[in-house]
């Protein structure tokens, strides 16, 4: 079972990192002596905690200095303190006008973006600061993982697999490229490079549970290999024994190797400590070669109702009301 890091999560680190970026990513000079007297009073201003103030001195400036995205970053900044997204966000788009291949200013709308649940406008927004970022730092491996974990929450399957594809040519010796690059591969049904691509970030560390994880759970559903997806699995457990994904994994070994019991303890206990479609779809298996037909048709249901649109939950559920084995 494969967990992608959280989106938004990411999304948050990043726009922390983005903080290093000197404010020379966009045009800081001003055009008279009047325009800096305003810009510096509207800092001082903003220091203060005098919002208002910082506002209409900022406004002055550009009125000096009408083409400097930066004056327009400065007063997105006081609209977002003073909670007002709408005008934040209209002075971040001018700033981006003004300066296309900035940062900082994506990054901000992004995050304005995700408060409002705006996340395909958040998604769109982060992607062209990384790729602005890339720019201003084409060496920088973290930037690059970003807009690869982006371009995964957006479905964008194969410019994701050319991002970490590019990561790891970049850095050879970085095993989460890998990990990532098998997850895409495990989507696109691509099996022999699902395991190339694990076995070689377990390669470059061993103790790698997340792959580990991932390599015994494939090995599961391939029907192949089934002893040593057990201990692959056992090993992962190792380091995160309470790892609801990793429980899931050990009861679904034993479902294979025909130890319904020690499946079904697993199993519940996997559901216990996370709510997800496929720990309850084999809890259903489970109940039902233990021949209890209603907790079958009960843990189906909570799948269904976690992921309506699983064909294969439906299918199963048309064939138990109608009897079938």
């Amino acid at each position: 079972m494969v967990k992608v890091r959280n989106f938004f999560a990411v999304c948050f680190c990043l726009t922390l990192a983005l903080a290093i970026y000197p404010a020379q990513a966009l045009d800081t000079d001003k055009e008279s002596a009047q325009g800096l007297s305003h810009y510096i009073v509207g800092v001082y201003c903003e220091n203060l905690g005098d919002l208002d103030g910082a506002i209409a001195e900022y406004q002055k400036a550009l009125i000096a200095d009408p083409g400097s995205p930066l004056l327009h970053l400065n007063l997105a900044s006081v609209f977002i303190k003073k909670n007002d997204a709408s005008s934040a966000i209209a002075q971040l788009k001018q700033s981006i006008e003004l300066a296309p291949s900035a940062v900082e200013p994506h990054a901000i709308l992004a995050l304005l973006y995700a408060t409002q649940n705006k996340e395909g406008l958040a998604a769109q927004e982060y992607t062209i600061a990384l790729k602005n970022a890339a720019k201003l730092e084409p060496g920088n491996i973290e930037i690059y993982k970003s807009l690869g974990a982006i371009y995964l929450q957006q479905k964008k399957i194969k410019e994701a697999e050319s991002i970490f594809k590019l990561i790891a040519g970049m850095s050879p010796a970085d095993p989460e490229a890998h990990f990532y690059l098998a997850g895409i591969y495990f989507d696109l049904k691509d099996y022999p490079s699902v395991e190339k691509e694990l076995k070689a970030a377990l390669k470059l560390k061993p103790d790698y549970h997340q792959a580990l994880n991932f390599l015994g759970y494939f090995y599961l559903e391939q029907d192949k290999n089934i002893n040593q997806a057990g201990h692959l699995i056992k090993k992962a457990l190792g380091f995160e024994p309470e790892n609801g994904a990793y429980i899931d994994s050990l009861g679904w070994y034993y479902f294979k190797k025909g130890k319904f019991k020690e499946a079904l303890n697993e199993l519940e206990k996997a559901a216990s400590l996370m709510s997800d479609p496929e720990i309850y779809d084999h809890l259903g298996e489970v109940f039902l070669k233990l021949g209890n037909r209603d907790f079958a048709k009960l843990n189906w249901e909570k799948s269904l109702k976690l992921d309506p649109a699983q064909d294969k939950i439906k299918a199963k559920l048309l064939k138990l009301i109608n009897n079938g084995k």
